[in-house]
């Protein structure tokens, strides 16, 4: 299946418009370098992954020996600012997975095979629910980790907290945002914490019932004093538990939602963005800005240093591919390495569940 993304997400797609090329500036991060295990990397005992260094904008600094890292290092990613062109432009993402969610222990309970054949498809089991699933104890646990880490460098190092703030629509990220975010001691003059809410930098769409957001209406109720960007929809329109992104058609997503991101309103000045999103999103957006692969574990974080450069030239429209996943119909009899459906229930590719929330 070829979907047009205009189509999609209802996107205008002018015939001459400008496209903005990324670029993960290296140098600045532990997790930039190859030689970081992703698999053994702890944000928090690394200060974010920024390495101790110096930098070509401390001369300018009156009295640089005494102040901290974090503070020299905002200094020379605003001097990258000012002596850019207008088309040329640096931010800082902050980009942060989700605590741990019912999906995330469903997951490990069935085991990966048969939770992609069959469990997953499901809202839920007689225990819990993982549509659209929240945070765990376990999940709520490692937000408050990443909060009190905030805290900790604010206080020490005065760091600069993000500019802007920006949220995918599922429940465990909306939770693990609040969680991170809402009651920090913020320095004089910081941004306060008013998140907005954006549709795509949500999880890879696949037929996942955790993938499947709830309606507007409930993310309001739960989070009435948050943004909600224009044109988000009522209802879920991209989840249809039937087909599934590919990986082409995510970073196509991801590049648009990067694209508002950048090059806003007083952007230049706002060089730090927060972005809570998911392993799959994470993975996109990572892709997208030309940055080594990263696997986040769950509720930890990664600042990257982005440049991005504004190109004017002829857009065309992007057609991106998706894919039907089939299914079984009732528990699988072995998923040891492979999903096996039992005879009688051949696989398919309807819904196992209604899609309407």
């Amino acid at each position: 299946m070829k979907i047009s993304l205009s189509a999609l997400l209802g996107l205008a797609i002018s015939a001459h418009a400008s496209t903005i090329e990324y670029t993960t500036v290296t140098g600045y991060f532990l997790q930039d370098e190859t030689v970081t295990d992703p698999s053994t990397f702890d944000y928090t005992a690394v200060n974010f992954g920024l390495i101790n260094r110096t930098y070509p904008a401390d001369k300018e600094l009156k009295h640089h020996q005494s102040t901290t890292q974090w503070e020299r290092f905002y200094n020379q990613v605003q001097k990258f600012n000012e002596d850019s062109p207008k088309n040329i432009e640096y931010k800082v993402l902050f980009l942060g997975r989700h605590g741990n969610g019912w999906h995330n222990s469903a997951e490990t309970y069935y085991g990966t095979p048969a939770w992609n054949c069959y469990w997953a498809e499901l809202n839920g089991n007689s225990t819990v629910t993982w549509f659209d699933a929240a945070l765990t104890p376990a999940g709520e646990a490692q937000a408050l980790v990443a909060h009190d880490f905030w805290q900790k460098l604010i206080e020490e190092q005065k760091m600069h907290t993000p500019d802007n703030y920006f949220v995918s629509p599922l429940t465990r990220t909306l939770q693990t945002a609040n969680l991170t975010f809402n009651g920090l001691d913020l320095p004089h003059g910081s941004a306060a914490f008013a998140p907005v809410i954006k549709e795509l930098f949500r999880e890879g769409i696949s037929i996942h019932t955790c993938d499947h957001r709830h309606n507007k209406s409930y993310i309001h109720s739960i989070f009435p004093h948050w943004a909600i960007e224009s044109g988000f929809s009522e209802e879920d329109n991209l989840w249809n538990g039937v087909t599934a992104e590919t990986s082409a058609a995510q970073d196509v997503r991801s590049t648009q939602a990067l694209g508002e991101v950048f090059f806003g309103e007083s952007s230049k000045k706002k060089s730090y963005v927060s972005v809570t999103s998911h392993s799959g999103e994470i993975s996109s957006i990572l892709r997208v800005l030309g940055h080594r692969t990263f696997s986040l574990s769950t509720g930890a974080v990664i600042p990257v240093l982005v440049k991005a450069e504004k190109k004017e030239g002829k857009a065309t429209t992007t057609s991106v591919s998706w894919t039907a996943s089939a299914h079984c119909t009732v528990a699988p009899i072995t998923s040891v390495t492979a999903c096996v459906c039992p005879s009688s229930a051949a696989p398919v590719t309807t819904p196992l569940v209604a899609t309407g929330y």
